[in-house]
């Protein structure tokens, strides 16, 4: 009787385990941008498993470094803000990024610097209609 149940409880645990490495754990985080196409992030998990959103660089009106109080600190993460269709100096969604790998400052820095880069590149750029 006793080793029936520690044998479900076991194998409750491997499935909660394997739940857990397919769907949650997140091993590593990525951002393309791409100034003509858009912003590409993806997120693979310890499974093997990848997750990709493609953001249309029409969609993007900014992105920016936001910060917030968690617990008793602040912490950092960027965001893309995407403009609303019916107002354009409106914000319809904040996505933010990296909400797994929760990377330092001076590396949201780094990489914020760089889509900024591309996008001042983009709105500089000759419009074709």
């Amino acid at each position: 009787q006793n080793s029936m149940v520690l044998s479900a409880a076991i194998f409750v645990t491997l499935i909660g385990l394997i739940i857990y490495l397919h769907f949650v754990k997140i091993d590593q985080e990525s951002l393309l941008v791409i100034g003509s196409l858009g912003i590409q992030v993806t997120s693979s998990y310890a499974s093997g498993k990848e997750s990709t959103t493609f953001i249309e660089m029409g969609q993007v009106k900014d992105v920016v470094i936001n910060e917030a109080i968690h617990m008793q600190k602040v912490i950092y993460y960027l965001c893309i803000l995407l403009q609303d269709p019916e107002d354009p100096q409106g914000i319809s969604e904040i996505v933010p990024l990296f909400q797994s790998s929760k990377p330092r400052l001076d590396c949201l820095t780094e990489v914020y610097r760089s889509c900024q880069e591309i996008l001042e590149k983009r709105k500089t750029a000759p419009q074709s209609s």
